[in-house]
């Protein structure tokens, strides 16, 4: 029997060479790609037949939710496994609309990529258990983001918390955007809460929502 031929798409090359181990171990599937980023991870899909990916979610180079996007079209009998440090559920919904079939959250991989792997093989969706069923009930049945009097979208941002809602949206800390952006965390601070205040955000779940909802998430690049 042929070997599932995985590729594994993360920046951080310590997790993935512990992931390698962890699904080599599996007598049936073996890692033929590894990549550091969206870019290489599409460059490398293109060269080989991969029938699993798994895929960090807030990688550089486009974000896992447009790496997931691309797989699909490149492989349309592909099964695309979205990895990622956040539990919450606006990122289960863009992956899910993306076209993965499995959410892992990075806590629970060693206990539970294996399970992944082989329910998306049998033609089912997998959702980690760590996100809990009022999670996936948040997810079934989101309260709308509220919006004040001070801007109804986009147009009552300024380009620099676009910028930042964008790189929020994809998973990066304040510190990280900051970095990105050349700012100081305060800067961040600063556009993040002028952002709330404007568009009504109460949390990271309102902020990943709306740029869902915006397109922005899908379809923008990180800055």
């Amino acid at each position: 029997m042929a070997k599932v031929r995985i590729l594994l798409a993360d920046d951080h090359a310590i997790l993935r060479s512990g992931l390698t181990m962890l699904i080599q171990s599996h007598a049936n599937y073996e890692v033929v790609l590894q990549a550091s980023d969206a870019e290489e991870a599409i460059i490398k899909a293109r060269a080989q037949q991969i029938d699993v990916a798994i895929v960090d979610i807030s990688m550089p180079g486009g974000g896992g939710v447009t790496l997931t996007e691309d797989l699909v079209q490149l492989y349309p009998g592909i099964r695309v496994i979205a990895l990622t440090m956040h539990d919450d559920p606006a990122y289960l919904k863009a992956v899910l609309s993306a076209g993965a079939a499995g959410f892992v959250v990075k806590r629970s991989a060693d206990t539970r990529l294996l399970d992944a792997i082989e329910t998306v093989l049998d033609g089912q969706v997998y959702i980690d258990p760590a996100m809990g069923s009022g999670v996936i009930r948040g997810l079934l049945d989101p309260q709308p983001v509220a919006e004040s009097d001070e801007g109804k979208g986009l147009e009552s941002l300024s380009m620099r918390e676009k910028e930042v809602l964008v790189l929020l949206a994809h998973g990066y800390t304040n510190r990280e955007a900051a970095e990105r952006l050349g700012l100081s965390m305060r800067s961040v601070e600063t556009y993040r809460s002028r952002m709330a205040e404007k568009l009504g955000f109460t949390n990271r779940v309102d902020l990943v929502r709306y740029a869902l909802e915006a397109g922005l998430l899908k379809t923008t690049e990180a800055p």
